[in-house]
């Protein structure tokens, strides 16, 4: 049988995921949390 305790500890991520890990969290995305906050901020400066 597999011991998935002992593989685990054994795992290593290959370099470039980590590089890509790396980039991916750098970049700036919007999703929709920010599309909503925008759209918020920008209803309240029409109505005040």
């Amino acid at each position: 049988m597999i011991d998935f305790n002992k593989e685990i500890k054994k795992f290593k991520p290959s370099i470039e995921i980590a590089n890509i890990q790396k980039e991916i969290e750098d970049m700036d995305l919007t999703d929709m949390k920010d599309i909503n906050i925008m759209l918020m901020k920008e209803i309240v400066k029409e109505n005040i």
